[in-house]
């Protein structure tokens, strides 16, 4: 355990000087170490309009009170965290979802306290920005061991005489700050104990990091403006472009925004004048430019919450691995069986028949692509976009509709299961009045007419709802509900709310549902769950036993559908 000590020695015979004659004052007869440890204490002190000098009490019992303080112990809750662990805790705002292959597909942000973005590497930094940040923040940077003596000196003078000066915190000062808890900035500033223990931790840094690793992590945790923290948010807010892609007029705004991220953009704009005109820069020849620019740019939220092609899929991912995983957080990149060239394709095709069909009275629309083998989702399209919708936001794959017709098949299969049916049977397609207990029942076909009799496989083929409602009447409202449970469907009402309109679709159910459903037809009747992840597959089959009319149908989970 290395301990560091620093001990203030009572200043004796110091002579206080009057403010109003400090400029004409000649300097006292100090001792080499009263001198020495008033300018830390100048140094360390903050800058304010009306500075007044301590009298030797003062001092004396300052340096009491901060005795303890400034006994530093470079383990324990001092101990600085490695590059390493800084850059594997870093934790952007947003979550990436990964398709099938790896590759990032959809970005949902889940952090709204602060805007970050990815960690970002130095080598993919603009070496315009690098240079108008070392300008600015720290001239010297590779030169000195974490502490600019001669910055310090000037600060300590500049602090002594009451005079405006540039602060004395390096890049790597100002990253020990950062990293540690107990030393980051808070209203009223740090105190004369943070302050020195700033200095010492800087030198820890510089013993046990890189000049590349300071930089980088330095680059990566400042705060800019507002939410914004690290470099890559700031460059994709502002610029809408990578960090690698600043030109020097952006990296001059970046650098004038770490001195002063809150200033008013007049101030900003002159400070990035400044740094233009430091730099010797063409831009820095005309301020007014630089003002207008940097007024737009300020203006910019070019990040948004979430960008990419499975906006919908990915907010129900990460629900559906959150229920999974209730007491872990969300990785930053989410895996999903989702196939990016499926999706695109999806998207581009609902849009194309959407805009076919404007004019028509439809207003949006849905598509979901399943595996039938392993139940993984391919594509989700929950909407055609801002372009076409008027609420994109909504995702249909899971509202709640009517299928109407498309529950017939279903229908069907029950009733050959339980040999009431077969796909020669004859039904008739003619004028039915079906007696309820809310009334008489009359359904018609779509277009009104009549076919008279009929096969199933006409029937089903043509979508006749006469036919249809026939057939309920052998299988049973009850039973074919309770089919539809047993498939997936949620029906939240008992199962006589819904009576006869149950085979023409008089349900509310979701596309997720009714795609997963038929997926029951193309395994043979094997019926599973939808996955959103990779994992093992396990397969529910069940089958209908036969049964009477009268009775009530009961399905094991693991038996088989038919398929007719």
């Amino acid at each position: 355990m290395t301990v560091f000590s620093a001990i203030l020695v009572k200043p004796e015979g110091l002579t206080p000087v009057s403010p109003k004659r400090r400029k004409h004052a000649a300097w006292p007869s100090w001792s080499p170490t009263t001198l020495a440890a008033y300018l830390l204490l100048a140094c360390l002190g903050t800058a304010q309009a009306q500075v007044q000098i301590p009298t030797a009490q003062q001092v004396a019992t300052a340096a009491g009170q901060e005795a303890d303080i400034l006994n530093i112990q470079t383990d324990g809750n001092a101990e600085l965290p490695s590059f390493v662990q800084v850059q594997q805790t870093w934790q952007s705002s947003a979550r990436w979802l990964l398709d099938r292959t790896g590759t990032r597909i959809q970005r949902i942000r889940t952090d709204f306290n602060a805007r970050r973005g990815d960690w970002v590497a130095l080598a993919d930094v603009s070496p315009a920005l690098l240079h108008a940040v070392l300008l600015t923040e720290d001239k010297h940077f590779y030169e000195h061991s974490g502490v600019d003596w001669g910055a310090v000196g000037a600060a300590a003078w500049g602090n002594l005489w009451n005079e405006r000066t540039r602060g004395a915190s390096t890049i790597t000062m100002q990253l020990a700050g950062l990293l540690h808890e107990n030393l980051r900035a808070r209203a009223g500033g740090r105190s004369w104990g943070q302050k020195w223990r700033q200095l010492w931790l800087s030198r820890e840094l510089e013993d046990t990091w890189s000049k590349a690793q300071i930089l980088e992590a330095y680059l990566n945790l400042v705060p800019f403006r507002g939410e914004i923290i690290g470099i890559d948010a700031l460059s994709r807010s502002l610029f809408n472009k990578a960090a690698h892609g600043l030109d020097m007029r952006e990296a001059a705004i970046a650098a004038a925004l770490l001195r002063a991220p809150n200033a008013s953009v007049a101030r900003l704009s002159e400070r990035a004048c400044q740094v233009l005109q430091q730099a010797q820069s063409p831009w820095g020849n005309d301020c007014k430019a630089v003002a207008l620019f940097t007024e737009a740019a300020l203006r910019n939220r070019h990040y948004d919450a979430e960008s990419g092609i499975a906006p919908h899929f990915a907010r129900y991912a990460m629900r559906q691995w959150s229920a999974a995983h209730p007491n872990t957080q969300l990785p930053e990149q989410l895996p999903s069986t989702l196939d990016a060239r499926i999706q695109t394709h999806a998207l581009h095709s609902l849009q194309l028949h959407l805009n076919a069909l404007q004019g028509r009275n439809v207003q949006d629309g849905a598509a979901i692509v399943l595996d039938n083998a392993t139940g993984n989702v391919l594509a989700w399209v929950g909407s055609s976009g801002q372009a076409l919708s008027q609420a994109d936001q909504v995702d249909s794959v899971l509202a709640m509709r009517q299928p109407g017709s498309t529950l017939k098949p279903f229908l069907y299969a029950q009733a050959l299961a339980e040999h009431r049916l077969t796909a020669a049977s004859l039904l008739n397609d003619s004028p039915a009045k079906i007696p309820t207990q809310y009334g008489i029942y009359a359904p018609e076909n779509y277009d009104q007419g009549y076919k008279g009799w009929v096969s199933v496989r006409q029937a089903l083929g043509s979508s006749l709802n006469i036919p249809a409602v026939r057939t309920l009447l052998m299988v049973s409202p009850e039973a074919f509900s309770a089919q539809l449970r047993l498939l997936g469907f949620s029906l939240p009402e008992p199962s006589g709310y819904y009576g006869y309109s149950l085979a023409l679709g008089g349900v509310d159910v979701s596309l997720l549902q009714l795609t997963n459903a038929y997926r029951s037809f193309a395994n043979g009747g094997l019926r599973s769950d939808v996955h959103t992840h990779n994992r093992s597959f396990a397969k529910h089959p069940f089958r209908p036993r036969n049964t009477k009319r009268t009775s009530r149908t009961r399905l094991a989970r693991k038996r088989r559908f038919p398929c007719g």
